[in-house]
């Protein structure tokens, strides 16, 4: 079954949640109608050119032309805007999951009851468990999908701006894998099924994420995830989201920094103390330029 066909399938069972999705339908639709809008001129002057270059005739319909109108103008735009919205859907829902999950004593109490008055899950620890592997699997999916269709753009068109896009949505912060909520959800997983392998028939157990892991090679660590035998995906964890306090936007992982200092003691105790230097020296260099600031000079 192709890709997008999982999809639509997939977000039909996931309907009863209202979790947005991308409309890759729609973006396929543009894409076939930017072949389509090729004027005859523009072919045979790409077959001139394919023939002077000694070209298979093939190749001419291979690629857009570069700069697109139709594409550009539309196809980044619409997926730009709903990958916000799905991103933005799932850092907060992953968010809420591990509040709760991390809360204590009264304020535990209180954000199951706020759950359960707004519909959001039933209160209990196993809805817990099992609405985080939902998203899991639905910021997987996405980030998934997503590429495909980048690929399905740069299949049609010889130019960079797939590229260009790419490196726009990393630096906007709206990569799904590279949502830090991913990684804590991930990490949160991973502890629960570590602490369940001493009991096997504890009631839960079941419903714990499988197929994701710790993976740590040269040095590195990485989250490794295999959602079937042919797809599998690796999630870098030597970035900066999980330095807290040392650049802009950072956010402290707690899931994350149990998983790496129990698996990895060694490594964790150096990441600590690097991550603190940089704390330090981040701090007087800020203080530093507001003296100079101040004093004029």
């Amino acid at each position: 079954m192709k890709l997008f066909k999982k999809y639509e399938e997939y977000m039909q069972t996931q309907a009863e949640k209202k979790l947005p999705g991308v409309g890759f339908k729609n973006l396929k639709k543009i894409l076939k109608r930017c072949r389509r809008e090729m004027t005859h001129s523009q072919i045979s002057l790409q077959s001139q050119s394919s023939l002077l270059l000694n070209d298979s005739a093939d190749n001419t319909h291979a690629y857009c032309l570069h700069p697109c109108p139709v594409c550009d103008g539309s196809f980044f735009p619409s997926l730009m805007k709903e990958m916000s919205v799905v991103v933005g859907c799932f850092n907060e829902r992953a968010q809420k999951v591990l509040d709760v999950h991390l809360a204590t004593g009264f304020h535990k109490y209180f954000m199951w009851c706020k759950g359960k008055l707004h519909g959001q899950g039933n209160g209990n620890h196993h809805s817990l468990i099992q609405e985080g592997k939902d998203l899991v699997g639905y910021a997987l999916i996405n980030a998934i999908a997503m590429r495909k269709i980048l690929k399905k753009y740069d299949k049609i068109h010889d130019s960079k701006q797939g590229q260009a896009f790419r490196s726009q949505v990393q630096s906007m912060h709206m990569e799904l894998l590279q949502s830090p909520w991913l990684c804590e959800l991930i990490a949160f997983h991973i502890n629960l099924r570590e602490i369940t392998k001493a009991d096997m028939r504890r009631k839960g157990s079941e419903i714990l994420l499988e197929g994701c892991s710790l993976v740590f090679n040269d040095g590195k660590p990485s989250l490794s995830c295999e959602l079937s035998d042919t797809v599998k995906l690796e999630i870098d964890l030597t970035c900066s989201i999980c330095l807290a306090g040392v650049y802009k936007g950072s956010l402290h992982l707690d899931e994350l920094n149990i998983l790496l200092s129990r698996r990895c003691p060694e490594y964790w105790e150096e990441r600590l103390q690097s991550e603190r230097a940089e704390r330090i020296r981040q701090t007087k260099e800020h203080w530093e330029s507001q003296s100079r600031a101040f004093l004029g000079i």
